[in-house]
């Protein structure tokens, strides 16, 4: 039975797992998600209670949660020689540390921002907004330094931590744009962009961009509204 992703093309996180999925070679079936419609809605909950995605299923088998997805995907599918976790160990903790940080430091404000445009707009919270603002400048910051001497998040190598790298600093800027002085930053962003697994996954979302809460800060060599 061949692999199956649920996923969604607009997901930060979905994104996460394809440009893993591309790195590492993997022939999946992709199963487009739409949580809108309650009969598909349903049916997805019975299969992962949580409604969280990217989901994996493996032959019944059903993984979650993107960093666990890439690295059983890692463990078990990918061909000799694709790795975005090394084998080394003290070299996979910075590759999981980096890639945890990403998650929390930048794609859960980055989401903040994105939930709170969701809502009604007398139900709106600015001080919520301003608290993302100020983790995302913070995370900026952090990974500005890192990059000091790095090509990748943790080095020579694109790993996984840099599969989370892409997505969350493409939707975080839209709402936070980097501040000049994080030159290192910007520069890693502009690499990440140019990663063809990273433009093979912008590409494919760029028909559902018009749909993107935050489009307004997206440039628009990635969403051309007049284009849309």
């Amino acid at each position: 039975m061949a692999l199956t992703l649920h996923y969604h093309p607009l997901s930060s996180y979905c994104h996460k797992a394809l440009i893993a999925i591309d790195e590492l070679g993997i022939a999946v079936d992709m199963q487009l998600l739409n949580l809108g419609d309650p009969a598909e809605r349903a049916a997805y909950l019975q299969l992962w209670p949580t409604g969280k995605m990217p989901l994996l299923v493996d032959d019944g088998r059903v993984v979650p949660e993107t960093s666990i997805l890439i690295e059983y995907l890692q463990r078990h599918h990918a061909p000799a020689g694709r790795r975005l976790i090394p084998d080394d160990a003290d070299a996979a903790l910075d590759v999981r540390l980096w890639d945890r940080l990403f998650d929390l430091y930048v794609m859960t404000p980055m989401q903040a921002h994105t939930s709170d445009l969701l809502r009604p707009e007398a139900d709106r919270d600015p001080l919520s907004v301003t608290e993302a603002r100020g983790k995302l400048l913070m995370a900026y910051e952090l990974i500005d330094r890192q990059l000091d001497g790095r090509h990748w998040i943790t080095g020579d190598a694109f790993t996984m931590a840099d599969c989370a790298a892409a997505p969350s600093l493409f939707y975080a800027v839209t709402y936070v744009p980097l501040p000049v002085e994080r030159t290192r930053l910007a520069a890693y962003f502009e690499r990440l962009m140019a990663r063809p697994s990273v433009a093979r996954t912008v590409d494919a979302a760029r028909p559902f961009f018009q749909w993107y809460p935050g489009r307004a800060g997206l440039a628009k060599r990635f969403f051309d509204p007049e284009a849309a």
